[in-house]
């Protein structure tokens, strides 16, 4: 039987699936070349599933995030699927079990956020506790105080899928072949060699001050961070390593708003569709650009 290939375990503001044919269409290698990939900010992680799952030759994968829960959940993934799913079935069954208790489903919600927000547990019960609230808050957003405390209140799921078994075996089988890292992105300079391909997914410039998702470390991603990505990239380029980043359409937005055109100037730029599907107003959601940005050309297909 077909193994099942895996998708990203976590539901994920801004991640990438919707992207994947766009970033396909401007990825430096083809199906049966080898590589080696690194993604330093690596989230759900749908850009990692897609080369995982679609390039047999791929020589090694490096992935790293600054978000330790979030990371923590990968490598107990990696190395203790079995006991993870064992602990989010039971998760499941109880939250399921009070679908319609109103109040008592919201205690249960409150409970497993403040033993999540002590990170007292061991790490295979804290990793279980990111991915129920991952599965049960509002919008499956991600987000922190500056005390690096989760404060998102409970979604309006009635039986939301908590633990999906058969995707969390399928990406445990994957991740054995990949190496995890925690901390800030230029640690993954190491890793770079000869046929490398980074592809960066940072915490995006908000479009507007009210639609910012990026309090999703306790230190901001702010403009001087952006900046600071772009001097890696440059240090990437001139080590003649392949990249690609994903950021917002900040010009889509503001027609005089050039902080990206003119921060990446040299590179090649591409503006592409996306859809927005997280917002706390249903009739913002919907249609934007949001930007590919690329330091080396796509190979003639093979």
């Amino acid at each position: 039987m077909k193994t099942k290939q895996a998708k990203p375990f976590l539901k994920w503001a801004g991640g990438k699936t919707q992207l994947l044919n766009d970033i396909e269409n401007n990825f430096p290698y083809k199906k049966n070349d080898e590589f080696s990939f690194v993604e330093p900010f690596v989230g759900s992680g749908a850009v990692l599933f897609w080369v995982l799952n679609n390039f047999p030759n791929l020589k090694s994968a490096v992935i790293n995030d600054i978000n330790e829960d979030l990371i923590n959940s990968y490598k107990t993934i990696k190395s203790n699927v079995t006991e993870l799913i064992s602990i989010l079935r039971k998760y499941e069954s109880e939250y399921h079990f009070l679908s319609e208790q109103i109040e008592e489903k919201k205690e249960y919600y409150y409970d497993k956020r403040n033993l999540f927000k002590t990170r007292e547990s061991d790490q295979t019960t804290q990793a279980a506790l990111f991915i129920f609230l991952n599965r049960t808050c509002f919008n499956g957003l991600y987000r922190v105080n500056k005390k690096n405390e989760f404060n998102v209140p409970i979604g309006s799921y009635k039986k939301p899928m908590i633990c999906d078994e058969s995707n969390l075996l399928s990406v445990s089988k994957l991740l054995q072949k990949v190496e995890i890292l925690s901390g800030d992105f230029e640690q993954t300079i190491k890793y770079a060699n000869e046929d490398s391909v980074f592809y960066f997914d940072p915490p995006y410039k908000p479009l507007s001050e009210t639609s910012s998702f990026n309090s999703y470390a306790k230190d901001k991603f702010n403009d001087n961070e952006q900046k600071r990505l772009k001097l890696f990239c440059d240090q990437l380029d001139s080590l003649g390593q392949k990249w690609i980043l994903s950021n917002s359409d900040v010009k889509g937005k503001n027609p005089n708003d050039n902080f990206f055109d003119d921060l990446f100037a040299g590179y090649q730029i591409k503006r592409v569709m996306a859809k927005r599907s997280i917002n706390a107003n249903a009739s913002k959601r919907g249609q934007l650009t949001e930007l590919l940005i690329l330091n080396q050309g796509v190979p003639n297909a093979v």
